[in-house]
């Protein structure tokens, strides 16, 4: 993916154009395992064209038009329905696409990451999916990031998030723990084999903790808490206290004033051109820059995300997936498309070969984990959770980001700033 650039807001707004035809097409869609349901549906897949409808289109990034052309073609034959699918400006695409739905010059559907899903349920701008029998094919973790408020939002089609790569020339084994990495790291280091004892980019402005998460959960400091139904409450801001403040001392001690395990002056891309000229043995990053390490012919492998205390070292994840318009002209022939077609291992499949993401259906993930890369950073999302898509979530990154970065450079007291983050952002979202 495209790194994900947090950033969402959320409140409800129900999807009421051709809601009765929708639920009765959908409904033989969730029957789709029985032969009978499977002729019918195709027939009333057929019938979409007679009853108006003759185009839809999709608004989708360049990387993903050409994984997605064969089925758009098998949709036309099947029910002489065009899929237009249209390049957009991945920048552009999330803001586009809410100015333009409520005048109804949008697109029938959106290809992009979950954390839109917020501002596009606040917007009005998105209808819920109906996947029936065939939730259950899709990876848990896929669904729940495209669940509010117990609707599904989205199909999702690719699951990712960030692992420990580790150049195996420079160190031949996995570790448990941050500290046996940084052990390791300087070890590679003294012996003259490397100039960095571990990578990881960090913005200039905001740090980065995206990529830190996993660093502060196993230090038990999550974002948000759940209410009972299992989603992010936004009530329940969790990063204070004083474990927070505990992980907050470690990025401290970890940064410019200190080991420079952290470095304020190490952006994403020289971390990267560092790793990839073979300076460390580690970098803290996703799947997105492999394909760069295996053209330089380094020697990989993806290790476990290492613990810095006594709990899980969880990501976030970012699931990408299809989004309906709640203002589509066509809503029978999108759902039956998006539901019947796109949920299908082939166009799973096409999607992991155009952008090598671990695939949200768990057939396609099953075939794709072959890949020992791929295998790899799947078992680590199995630990990971969903990056919140609540309205609050667009409150905290910027205090969240310039406390690190500001520890990491040395500034201040940690528990104090910590405090004192937590606070503004407990006033901002009214928790």
């Amino acid at each position: 993916m495209v790194r994900i650039t947090p950033q969402s807001a959320l409140s409800r707004r129900n999807f009421v154009t051709g809601a009765a035809g929708a639920a009765a097409l959908l409904g033989l869609a969730a029957c789709g395992a029985n032969t009978a349901s499977s002729t019918a549906t195709t027939q009333a897949a057929k019938n979409l064209a007679a009853s108006g409808a003759s185009t839809i289109t999709m608004w989708l990034d360049a990387e993903r038009a050409p994984a997605l052309k064969e089925v758009a073609d098998k949709f036309k034959a099947d029910t002489g329905i065009e899929v237009k699918l249209i390049v957009k400006d991945f920048a552009a695409v999330r803001d586009d696409f809410i100015t333009q739905v409520p005048t109804g010059k949008g697109p029938d559907l959106i290809v992009g990451p979950h954390d839109w899903l917020g501002k596009f349920v606040q917007n009005g701008v998105i209808a819920p999916v109906e996947l029936g029998d065939k939730k259950s094919g899709f990876q848990d973790a896929a669904v729940r990031a495209m669940t509010y408020n117990g609707s599904i939002y989205g199909v999702p089609y690719a699951v990712e998030n960030i692992g420990l790569i580790r150049n195996t020339a420079l160190v031949d084994s996995a570790s448990a723990t941050f500290d046996e990495v940084l052990a390791k790291g300087g070890s590679a280091v003294a012996a003259g084999k490397a100039k960095y004892a571990f990578l990881v980019g960090l913005d200039p402005k905001q740090g980065d903790p995206y990529h830190l998460y996993p660093l502060q959960t196993s230090m038990g400091v999550q974002v948000f808490g759940l209410d009972s139904k299992g989603e992010y409450d936004a009530k329940q801001l969790t990063l204070g206290g004083a474990s927070g403040a505990a992980f907050a001392a470690k990025l401290k001690e970890w940064g410019d004033a200190g080991s420079k395990v952290l470095n304020s002056n190490i952006t994403g891309d020289i971390a990267k051109e560092k790793f990839l000229a073979g300076e460390s043995p580690y970098y803290l990053t996703g799947p997105w820059n492999v394909p760069d390490m295996q053209k330089k012919g380094l020697k990989i492998a993806v290790d476990p995300l290492p613990k810095t205390g006594d709990k899980d070292a969880q990501p976030f994840l970012g699931v990408n997936g299809f989004f309906i318009s709640a203002k589509s002209a066509n809503a029978l022939a999108t759902n039956e498309f998006v539901v019947n077609y796109l949920t299908t291992e082939s166009v799973q499949d096409s999607m992991f070969k155009a952008g090598g993401r671990p695939p949200a259906l768990k057939a396609s993930f099953d075939k794709a984990s072959s890949d020992p890369i791929v295998k790899a950073f799947g078992e680590i999302g199995a630990k990971g959770v969903p990056m919140p898509a609540i309205p609050a979530m667009s409150s905290v990154w910027a205090d969240w980001g310039s406390t690190e970065l500001a520890l990491i450079k040395g500034q201040g007291d940690p528990a104090t700033e910590w405090a004192k983050m937590a606070d503004s952002i407990k006033g901002k979202i009214g928790a």
